[in-house]
Parts: structure tokens; sequence; C-alpha cells
């Protein structure tokens, strides 16, 4: 248990940070299933579009320190060679 206020302050601190980044990742995990469910639908117009839209949250992930810029840009690369393919 927590002792020194440093430690109940750290405490208090990492659940609001765990919130927030569980939230960011979920609206990246969004943005990544409109892509998937696009191409499952077929429609590489859409795909292509909400891969455009996809794309800036990965490297928004990356900035702000909930994704390792290897895993977005091994995300990227796979949806956007899955999109390519549809053609």
């Amino acid at each position: 248990m927590a002792n020194t206020p440093q430690a109940k302050k750290r405490i208090r601190r990492n659940t609001r940070r765990a919130e927030i980044n569980g939230a960011r990742v979920s609206r990246i995990r969004t943005f990544i299933k409109a892509v998937e469910s696009a191409l499952l639908a077929g429609d590489k117009g859409a795909a292509s579009e909400a891969l455009k839209q996809a794309q800036p949250e990965l490297a928004r992930g990356v900035a702000r320190g909930v994704l390792h810029k290897n895993t977005a840009s091994r995300k990227f690369s796979r949806l956007t060679k899955r999109v390519s393919s549809l053609g």
C-alpha cells in the first residue's frame, strides 16, 4: 500500500492516465474496424476512405505513446496492402 504522499498521488495519476490511454486505443481500434468492415463488404472506395481516416489516428497514437511506432506502421502497411488488393 502507498505510504508516501508521492506514491498516493502516483496511484491517482496512473488510474487517470489508464482511462485516457484506454480511450485512445479504443478510438484507434474503431477506425481500424471501419477499414476492415469496408474490406469485408468489398467496397474499395469506402475502404480507401476509411484508411485515409485511420492513418492519422495511428500516427496520433504513436505520438501520444499508446502505440509503438513499428506496431502502427505494421498495422497501416497490412491494411494498405489489403485495400490495394481489392482492386
